[in-house]
Parts: structure tokens; sequence; C-alpha cells
């Protein structure tokens, strides 16, 4: 695949707790470092997202009392699963794994900073309406593909890759540098959102074929 200037690789949540030893791991989280890193070298533009909630978050389990994690509750913008508490502001759980290292990242977008509403699109909150800047940010910076990696498949990479298409940008997933939840069959509903929306997946080694 010919890569060119107007390309970007989105890096979705490469943080702590969401890899081994994590408040909220994904099984072989932190496998996605080696080939993000592989992909990274042929890209001019990389963005960096953190998922960066407040203690109290509203999508967090232990702010609805009688409820567990991994329970679904309705909240004014619709269905929300509940999450063990993660990603909080300022902790260690919130740092991108220490094994990260992308250091010519353009950008750190923080998202689900919002103690009311989670997000998992880099590009919208879970009301689906209020956007972070990243679409804005693209569109001044003539950035026009967009490339994600990360964690995780079937929700934050996968969301942010809806919205791209939404927003007409095309969206290739590098099916290899992510790892997914899998929770009550959410990587098997998301490609059949893909197949729709015309997400694409490839892998990484095809960036350079």
């Amino acid at each position: 695949m010919k890569m060119t200037s107007h390309d970007v690789l989105l890096v979705i949540d490469v943080q702590n707790d969401f890899c081994p030893g994590g408040a909220l791991a994904v099984a072989d989280g932190d496998a996605v470092i080696e080939p993000i890193h592989r992909a990274a070298q042929q890209f001019q533009h990389i963005i960096l997202t953190q998922d960066w909630h407040t203690p109290d978050h509203n999508s967090f389990a232990s702010a609805h009392p009688g409820k567990d994690p991994f329970e679904q509750i309705e909240l004014s913008y619709g269905p929300q699963t509940l999450w063990p508490d993660h990603c909080i502001q300022g902790t260690r759980g919130a740092d991108f794994h220490p094994a990260l290292q992308l250091t010519r990242a353009e950008l750190i977008l923080r998202k689900g900073f919002r103690r009311t509403i989670d997000s998992y699109s880099a590009f919208f909150e879970n009301d689906r309406t209020t956007g972070t800047g990243l679409a804005g940010y693209l569109r001044e910076r003539g950035l026009n593909r967009v490339f994600l990696a990360g964690l995780a498949y079937d929700y934050c990479v996968g969301y942010s890759a809806l919205d791209a298409r939404r927003l007409g940008l095309p969206a290739i997933i590098l099916r290899d540098a992510c790892r997914a939840i899998d929770l009550n069959g959410s990587v098997a509903e998301i490609e059949r959102e893909f197949a729709t929306a015309g997400v694409e997946l490839m892998n990484t080694v095809d960036l350079s074929a």
C-alpha cells in the first residue's frame, strides 16, 4: 500500500490499565506494541489517544451501588457498559505503557474526562454528538486517511474507525496491532458494523508491500 503525507496513524489507548496487570487488562494487550512500532515507521504523522477518567466517573461500576463491572445500564445517552475503575487521571494506570516509544507523535488526545459520559471513540463521546476536536484537527492538518491500532479492537479502536467513516474518512484498522476484549460477542458485532460502514482491515506487513 502506498502511503502519503495525508495519512495518519491513530494509536488508541495503549495504557497500563489496558495491558497485563492493569485494572481493565485486555488479553495480550502489550503485544500490540511491537507491530505498532513497526507500522509507525511508515507514517509521517502519528496521534495517540489516552483514556483519562475522573475518579468518580459515571462509567465505573463503583459509581453505581449494587452494580458489578461488565453489567449494562441505561444512561441519558443510551446503554452503557460498567467498567472497573481504570485510567484515572494522573495515575500510573492511565500512563502509556512504558514500552510504547512514539516520541514523534504530534498530538496526545485525552478522552473520557467528562464525568457524566463515557468516550470510546477518538472522535465523539458516547452520546455520538459531543466532539473531541479530532475531526477539526485532522481537517486543518490535511490528514484525510486514518489507520488505527491499539486497544481495544472491539471498543475504542472500532468506535473510532466507525466514526472516521461517518465523517467521510477512509479508515483502515491494522488488525495485528490490536487486541480485543470480546465481551458478549462484541468482536462479531463490531465486525458486522465494519462491513456495513466500509472499515477496512489489514495487517502491518501490508503497509510496506
